[in-house]
């Protein structure tokens, strides 16, 4: 899948308190566009604070950050159309009871109602229809999932995929929109050695496509640039991550 030029990411001294305490702080990042980023640390440790606050979902109380050169939060809506969430439990999840197939169409139709260009919206319905299937065919592919090989093909509920199925599902939903930054939560949540590395596979060839990936995890692999959360001594005794809906009720939104 061709795929735009990624998205630079940088922090210095970044930091996000809410009314419970810190959720993350003093995080330094420095990643080149088509990086691998991994977000390690405990559950509970502020992780999928600093992812959202590094795709412009939520508002850093402390230091500097940018995101394709666009510094945050004052550039947080400018961010947030080209940093794409895959997985993001509370925030981006995938509904259970939609097939794949209308998982795509409905991304396809939100593509085309808000990010579509005047003069493809003039474009006949037969058009308009190829294009969609083949902006949908080229993110399948960019995220290594073959409907062929599901249960009932497009027609498999979410509900009967796999973890691995679920989440190549989410990423082919996020690629659809062609963004600079991919942002993964969970990557590794309760999968085997196996599972995991068939993952980090994934995210690796997405990365090697040009697209930055920012990816959450328990353990990072040796060749991401890695930051880890919940290791400072001043932060580890208050940080709480919480649930992301309760944390973006608490901090606000950019």
């Amino acid at each position: 899948m061709e795929s735009p030029h990624g998205a630079a990411v940088t922090a210095e001294g970044l930091g996000l308190e809410g009314p419970r305490g810190w959720a993350f702080r003093g995080v330094t990042l420095s990643a080149a566009p088509g990086s691998l980023i991994a977000v390690e640390g405990p559950s509970g440790s502020g992780r999928t604070c600093l992812l959202l606050s590094l795709t412009g979902r939520m508002r850093p109380t402390e230091g500097e950050a940018a995101t394709a050169g666009l510094a945050l939060p004052r550039r947080a809506a400018a961010v947030r159309r080209v940093a794409a969430l895959g997985p993001v439990p509370g925030v981006s999840e995938l509904d259970p009871a939609f097939t794949v197939a209308e998982h795509l169409r409905e991304r396809a139709l939100l593509l085309r109602r808000y990010d579509g260009s005047p003069r493809a919206l003039l474009r006949r319905p037969r058009e308009r229809a190829a294009a969609a299937r083949a902006r949908i065919d080229a993110a399948l592919d960019a995220a290594g999932l073959d409907p062929a090989t599901l249960p009932k093909a497009e027609r498999t509920a979410v509900r009967d995929l796999e973890r691995t199925e679920a989440l190549r599902l989410s990423v082919a939903l996020a690629l659809m929109g062609r963004p600079r930054l991919l942002a993964v939560d969970d990557t590794d949540l309760k999968l085997s050695d196996a599972e995991r590395a068939e993952v980090w596979r994934l995210l690796r060839s997405v990365a090697a496509d040009g697209t930055t990936v920012l990816a959450v995890c328990s353990e990072a692999p040796e060749d991401a640039v890695t930051v880890r959360t919940g290791t400072a001594p001043d932060t580890e005794a208050t940080t709480h991550e919480g649930e992301p809906a309760d944390a973006f009720a608490e901090t606000g939104r950019a």
